[in-house]
């Protein structure tokens, strides 16, 4: 019956956002002050072609975002074996190069930034300094296993873009191994990852990503400045946001982000030489 409202059927909504549901072939979306810039890079993705991304289709009655549903495999929690398969972070790097590469001509209105704009909080670390020649975009920054979708064994799509925002290609590519590789000890490692070489699986990243030299040699000190501001801008987040935030860091994330930092430096000569 024409007009009928579709059924809804929940998605899971990763650590923060909550409300996501897929009504046919559609999938439907709080917005937020993200939103202006993520249909503005969906847009883009879509005028140039690129098939790795939802398209955006509008807004629907209750103010929701409509997107397009993508078919396939996503890892969901707790994760599958399949995420220590060599050949599908092979798949994750070469997807996020090509969505690099799709919306490395993109320049946004300035005003589309002030969304996604980072706080100026007492004792954040500044940015690192991009490496040299290095081009900034608008990245993708959250390719963790929820937010690509797989067909056949490989990576097909990104979804979920409620982060993107300035980036290089060297923060695209420490952003997938902080989540694939992974860069963390042991025991912050979901269990499929525990036990795999890490270092070796930067690596690899790196090399079907196509990563330069000059961001090889400012990885690991870019991987270490990128986490310790994470651990302030994720606190900031739990005070202010709340939510998903806030339950992250009851849950120890902060403490997680602390030891990273102590593993990245402990295993910073090996990444080196992976690189």
């Amino acid at each position: 019956m024409p007009g009928f409202p579709l059924p809804e059927v929940p998605l899971p909504g990763g650590d923060v956002t909550e409300g996501i549901v897929r009504a046919g072939d559609t999938v439907r979306r709080p917005l937020g002050p993200h939103s202006p810039l993520v249909h503005a890079v969906l847009a883009h993705l879509e005028a140039v072609g690129f098939e790795g991304a939802p398209r955006f289709l509008g807004t629907d009655e209750r103010g929701r975002e409509v997107l397009t549903f993508i078919e396939g495999e996503v890892a969901g929690r707790p994760h599958p074996a399949w995420l220590a398969d060599d050949s599908r972070l092979a798949s994750v790097a070469r997807l996020l190069r090509a969505y690099d590469d799709a919306v490395a001509g993109f320049a946004p209105p300035a005003h589309l930034l002030e969304g996604v704009a980072p706080p100026d909080l007492p004792g954040l670390p500044p940015e690192p300094e991009p490496p040299p020649g290095a081009e900034v975009f608008i990245g993708h920054l959250d390719v963790t296993p929820e937010n690509v979708v797989f067909r056949d064994g490989q990576a097909v799509a990104l979804i979920d873009f409620d982060l993107v925002r300035p980036a290089t290609r060297l923060d695209e590519v420490i952003n997938l191994c902080f989540h694939w590789a992974p860069l963390s000890p042991e025991q912050d490692r979901s269990e499929p990852l525990r036990g795999v070489d890490a270092v070796a699986r930067t690596g690899l990243a790196a090399d079907a990503y196509g990563l330069d030299a000059a961001s090889r040699r400012a990885f690991v000190p870019t991987a270490v400045r990128r986490t310790e501001r994470s651990w302030h801008l994720m606190r900031h987040r739990a005070q202010t946001l709340g939510g998903g935030w806030a339950r992250m860091w009851e849950d120890g994330v902060g403490d997680k982000i602390q030891r990273r930092l102590v593993w990245l430096e402990a295993e910073g000569e090996r990444i080196r030489a992976a690189l």
